[in-house]
């Protein structure tokens, strides 16, 4: 089986072949912490720590490589990949380990290696997920879903950038045959060159919204930036762009590609859709799924999809799908999931069998909270459009509704009314709204303008003030949804609300 070498990533990186350099790298890290015999660790100088002053540590842990761009402090051969002959630097030397690789720059040589070593891989089929919301969900639940047929490599956690996106590229071994990749973005041109790194021939398009906004500047902007995936695909038949019909910033996406275009919603306009959808609490949702080959897109199926016998004009095929995604609104990724399948050529029972697995539900958990409340933890990000989804399916939750609710980051001009809406639908939706943070204070001071009793509403500070106040007021009865930006670490609340569970 083909797995990555220093030689590979030598070449990746300068072009020149070092065939004596064929140690087998066991996995790429940036954290020397990760490192593990046989791993090429990547120092980066990051904001608030320097990888190269951490070389020696990776070393120590079994590491072979690392890729460095100024002198650190650790004894190993070195291969000086700046100077221009690189060969009467490598080759014909006596290889040992460790070894230290310097190059210019250490995150542009892993840019480098990781797209060398993707195009070492011609028959690989790639999935890149971009969106403004659900990207990692749908990552996720794809994965899932091909790793019914395929062997399938994903993005770990959320490796969505110009680092995350390179180093899970460089985990491929010849077994692989399909890969998802998650897309993420801060202004116009880093999917572009995300794309370049990953090379797709798959794009899905969530849903565009305020996310980041304050970095990219405008909706236009970031509509620009989620455009890039579905510009970089292949032309049909190879090129599939999976795009939200139920957006119209994203439906007008297909205009930008001449990959086939498949489309997916809540319309029987799309190819796939989802109709009579039921909310069922902690038990999942369940809804009807219909299958119209074809429907409005503006190309006819890929050729490479193996469908049921569907011609345009056909009555539809529907099927009838319980799966334990949490709230309504995971229907839509669902479906995003079941047209990768279908894209890939899966069938629906393969499909189905990938929805209901284990890795189905990934962000908002249940656990158990004090005095045998439910806390839903859905603590990982929070903008607009998932905090309301979220309280959309505490509506659905039978007893005392509390809702923890922290700042949203990033919405730049958007900051205000994002939160604004968020406090309306959770003076519709519940019992007691915790509002946490400067831009929080927006939610509960909004909940209470518009009539909130002022004893249901809490304005706190930071994490601390939530737990002594839940601790104070949690009965059996309760179901509490904790949700923020990552910058206020909610975690922390549901971390020590579940630990004093085991205490008890």
């Amino acid at each position: 089986m083909k797995v990555l070498t220093l030689a590979d990533v030598i070449e990746g990186v300068a072009g020149v072949r070092l065939p004596e350099w064929g140690q087998p790298v066991s996995r790429t890290v940036i954290d020397s912490r990760q490192a593990e015999p046989g791993a090429l660790f990547v120092a980066l100088k990051g904001e608030r720590a320097d990888g190269h002053e951490y070389v020696a540590d990776a070393f120590s842990r079994g590491a072979v490589a690392a890729i460095i761009e100024r002198q650190v402090q650790a004894e190993a051969l070195v291969l000086d990949l700046t100077e221009t002959d690189h060969g009467a630097h490598g080759a014909g030397r006596e290889f040992s380990i460790p070894v230290l690789i310097r190059v210019v720059d250490s995150l542009q040589a892993l840019q480098q290696a990781a797209t060398f070593w993707r195009q070492q891989h011609p028959d690989l089929r790639v999935i890149g997920i971009t969106g403004s919301v659900g990207k990692t969900t749908t990552k996720e639940l794809a994965a899932a879903v091909l790793a019914r047929r395929y062997v399938t490599l994903k993005s770990e956690a959320s490796y969505n950038n110009e680092i995350g996106l390179p180093l899970t590229l460089l985990h491929l071994t010849g077994g692989h045959e399909r890969a998802v990749l998650e897309m993420g973005m801060y202004d116009v041109g880093e999917i572009a060159d995300l794309t370049r790194i990953g090379q797709p021939q798959v794009g899905v398009v969530t849903i565009i919204g305020p996310v980041h906004l304050e970095r990219a500047g405008s909706i236009e902007r970031i509509v620009a930036a989620k455009t890039e995936l579905v510009a970089a695909l292949p032309a049909a038949p190879d090129g599939v762009a999976i795009l939200n019909y139920d957006d119209e910033q994203v439906r007008g996406m297909a205009r930008a590609t001449e990959a086939q275009v498949f489309y997916y919603g809540l319309s029987p306009e799309a190819d796939l859709w989802a109709d009579e959808i039921e909310g069922l609490g902690l038990e999942g949702i369940r809804f009807q799924l219909h299958y119209c080959l074809g429907g409005k897109s503006r190309r006819s199926a890929p050729v490479s999809m193996k469908r049921p016998a569907l011609a345009r004009g056909e009555v539809c095929e529907t099927l009838h799908v319980r799966i334990p995604l949490l709230g309504r609104h995971s229907v839509h990724t669902a479906l995003r999931a079941a047209a990768v399948g279908l894209v890939e050529g899966l069938t629906w029972q393969e499909i189905i069998e990938g929805l209901r697995g284990p890795s189905a539900q990934l962000r908002l958990v249940a656990v158990s909270g004090p005095e045998g409340s439910i806390i839903l933890d859905d603590t990982y990000n929070a903008s607009p459009a998932s905090t309301i989804a979220a309280l959309n399916l505490l509506e659905e939750l039978d007893g005392r509704r509390i809702a923890v609710l922290g700042d949203m980051l990033e919405l730049g001009d958007y900051e205000r009314e994002g939160h604004e809406k968020v406090g309306l639908r959770a003076l519709e939706v519940t019992d007691v709204l915790i509002a946490v943070g400067e831009r929080g204070r927006v939610i509960g001071e909004t909940a209470l303008r518009w009539g909130m009793p002022a004893e249901r509403v809490h304005i706190v500070a930071e994490n601390r003030a939530v737990i002594e106040l839940l601790e104070g007021m949690v009965t059996g009865n309760d179901v509490i949804l904790v949700k923020g930006s990552r910058g206020l670490r909610m975690e922390e609340i549901v971390f020590a609300l579940s630990r004093d569970v085991g205490k008890r």
